[in-house]
Parts: C-alpha cells; structure tokens; sequence
C-alpha cells in the first residue's frame, strides 16, 4: 500500500522531520507486522534515513503506539541523532499530551509514579508495592485535569520518562484507564519540543484529531487550544 508521507509533516529541515502520526499507523515492523509500517513510508520518502541510527528503526528517537496519535521528531543525521537521543535520554525535552480518561483522578493534578514491569506473560504492569520484581524500571508521570464531565476526565499528561505503555498503564493503575473512541484510545501527542543542533528550541503543536475532537464535542467539552497544553 503506497502513502504520500508528505501529509505527516509539520517541519522538515536538513537535520530533521516533526511528523504528525496518525492513530492505527505502526512506527516499526513487528513480528505480527512486518510492512505498510512508518517506517517502510519514511525509507521510501527519504532513502538515505537507513545510514542514521539503528537499522532496523532509522532515524526514530523515540515511537508513539499504534493506536495513539501526535507528534514525533525524526533525525535525519547522525548527528541530530545523537543529539535527540541524548535529550531523551536526559529528560530534556517537551512532551504533553491530551487524553481522555473514564471517571475522575483523586486530585486535580498530580505524580504518578509507581515503577513498571512485565508479567511472565510479557504484560506490562504498575508495580505498587515494594517486592522482588525483575526489571522494574522507574516511571513518572505527571497529569492535570484540563475539563470534567460526568463520567469522564480530559487529562493534559507529561511523561517525565518514556517507558512502553507508561501513560496507559499509569492511568489505569489510579482507576482512570484511557477511553477508547472505535479502534483506538483518547490519547493524542499534542505539544512537541527539543534543542535543534544549533541549540535553539523548537516546539511545535498539533490539535486533536477529528474522531476526538467529535467524540469530546458530545459531551459537550470545547475544542482545546495551545494555553491548555502549554
């Protein structure tokens, strides 16, 4: 299946491409699937992406999952590579995003910030008592209520680290999971900020999808500008 990647794009330069993911589109090729990914569509727009990071996710610094929506910045040089890779790394960079959740937080704003882990199963959990759990990894993230509505809560989050599943599992472990609209969640990548490698700051911001903005408009909620999310 041929997509024009072209319609992803907020910003490209000569170090890097901001794109706007849409939900239902993987990031990388897994052994469930291997083909129509991001990536396959950033090689065939950009060839010379598969000389930048590792070989089998070139230029990707970090992913969204496939059933959420947003932002993500793509290097396009080794040295913009290694310059993002480190600010992630570092907790140096900008990341909110708007999401939907069932029922209310116990406070207006807060920390979550229980450890995960994977079951033997290979499902990732919170972790929220102290015991012998193989690779725990520290996790936190950070949540405010932008609107409540009488089942609902619309959540700005910021992800202080960037663990697999972090904001869903997080979510669901203080009783408030992500409330799914047809085949994905409420969750969308809604501001987006780095050092470039001249080390000027760049942030950039995307509205919430159609599908969301339609959902949340049926509750009632208003469309969400840049001052909630900044």
């Amino acid at each position: 299946m041929k997509v024009d990647f072209k319609q992803f794009i907020v910003y490209e330069d000569n170090d890097f491409l901001v794109i706007n993911k849409p939900a239902n589109l993987l990031v990388q090729p897994t052994k469930y699937q291997k083909e129509n990914t991001l990536i396959d569509y950033l090689k065939d727009y950009y060839p010379k992406i598969k000389e930048v990071g590792e070989s089998l996710r070139p230029g990707l610094v970090h992913r969204l999952d496939k059933d959420v929506s947003g932002l993500m910045v793509i290097a396009k040089t080794k040295e913009s590579y290694t310059s993002l890779i480190s600010q992630f790394k570092n907790h140096q960079v900008k990341k909110v995003y708007l999401g939907l959740v069932s029922g209310h937080p116990p406070e207006e704003k807060g920390l979550i910030n229980f450890p995960l882990a994977r079951t033997k199963n290979g499902k990732i959990v919170a972790v929220r008592y102290e015991g012998k759990i193989k690779m725990k990894k520290e996790a936190e993230t950070k949540y405010k209520v932008i609107n409540k509505f009488k089942k609902y809560s619309l959540l700005k989050i910021e992800p202080s680290t960037g663990r697999t599943n972090q904001i869903k599992v997080h979510l669901k472990a203080i009783g408030c999971p992500l409330v799914e609209v047809g085949n994905r969640v409420f969750l969308h990548a809604a501001c987006l900020g780095f050092h470039d490698l001249k080390n000027k700051w760049q942030e950039f911001e995307s509205v919430l999808p159609a599908e969301l903005k339609d959902f949340l408009s049926a509750l009632g909620g208003s469309s969400v500008g840049g001052k909630e999310i900044k």
